[in-house]
């Protein structure tokens, strides 16, 4: 591994682009933000660009983002492309056709089941975050207050605010680098993890509600259709919460949230608590992720579909 990024950004690339994975969460959207602040700034020689499907309002906050493009690019060549936090290249999200038509392509991620899809791959799988990653591969000296916002952002969200089996002793080393920078970090986790607004209290109420138990206890599952969504006015960017809160249950060791993406299509999110593969669950079903947090799409009707993880889940236990 390149023990600094800059060695990528030489004066024969003029033109850049940076992309996350579909559906982004935090660490993907700090990430991608951290890494274009970070060539604007002291790459000026470099056009770079950035691509991204529309976060959630409570991350639209990250500098950076103003410039994002939060729609598919025209066709065009770029000399360098980009990845952050992608675990595969089926899951680049606006610009994948950019990908391809590349000069040469880099991806910096976190994923233990990357399969090193790009030219260059920088993957340390044991790192809390792709912000971590970023973070190590950055010049300490080049990150400033808006570059670490970014970078801390990424790491608190897939670190669960260093609560994760993924937080070790670097993580927490990076986090103390950053907020020496002058990272708001009580703003940040205010507005990131304890603000909800009152309809996705009341989806996340419904869906602890109808949850169910499986396997003695050690399995919680709950979901959620389009039907029910459109009750509470809710889109997917309201459900980011849930699984997190199902896999709190005293006594459980993995949760299970299923939510509708198409016509009998539905998204599923796991996670686990002390020693579960979650990401070899959801590569039975063409998806992966992280042990303790993986997701996977599945085709069929809710209660098909939820029936199938549960039964994976179980055997895995």
């Amino acid at each position: 591994m390149l023990t600094r990024i800059d060695e990528f950004f030489t004066k024969q690339i003029h033109s850049c682009a940076i992309a996350g994975h579909v559906n982004p969460d935090g660490d993907c959207v700090g990430s991608v933000a951290a890494m274009y602040l970070y060539i604007r700034k002291y790459f000026p020689w470099i056009d770079v660009r950035l691509y991204l499907e529309q976060p959630k309002d409570e991350l639209m906050f990250l500098p950076g983002l103003k410039d994002a493009i939060f729609e598919r690019p025209k066709a065009g060549k770029t000399d360098l492309f980009i990845t952050c936090d992608v675990s595969a290249i089926d899951r680049i999200g606006l610009a994948e056709e950019l990908f391809g038509m590349a000069e040469h392509t880099l991806c910096v991620d976190h994923h233990v089941s990357n399969p090193h899809f790009a030219e260059n791959n920088l993957v340390d799988a044991e790192a809390s975050s792709c912000a971590e990653v970023l973070f190590y591969l950055m010049d300490e000296e080049k990150i400033d207050s808006e570059i670490a916002e970014a970078l801390y952002t990424g790491i608190i969200h897939d670190s669960g605010v260093f609560q994760y089996k993924n937080t070790r002793p670097e993580t927490l080393e990076a986090a103390a680098s950053l907020l020496r920078k002058g990272v708001p970090f009580n703003e940040i986790i205010d507005d990131s993890f304890n603000k909800r607004t009152y309809l996705q209290n009341r989806i996340l109420g419904y869906v602890l509600c109808g949850s169910r138990l499986y396997a003695d206890g050690r399995i919680v599952a709950g979901s959620v259709t389009y039907s029910e969504m459109d009750r509470f006015g809710a889109t997917k960017k309201d459900l980011d919460i849930i699984v997190s809160q199902l896999r709190l249950t005293k006594g459980v060791e993995a949760a299970v949230f299923v939510y509708q993406t198409g016509t009998e299509e539905f998204k599923v999110s796991l996670r686990s608590n002390t020693y579960l593969d979650v990401a070899a669950v959801a590569g039975r079903f063409g998806g992966g992720g992280h042990v303790r947090a993986a997701g996977c799409t599945i085709k069929g009707d809710v209660d098909s579909v939820e029936k199938a993880i549960v039964e994976a889940v179980r055997a895995g236990l």
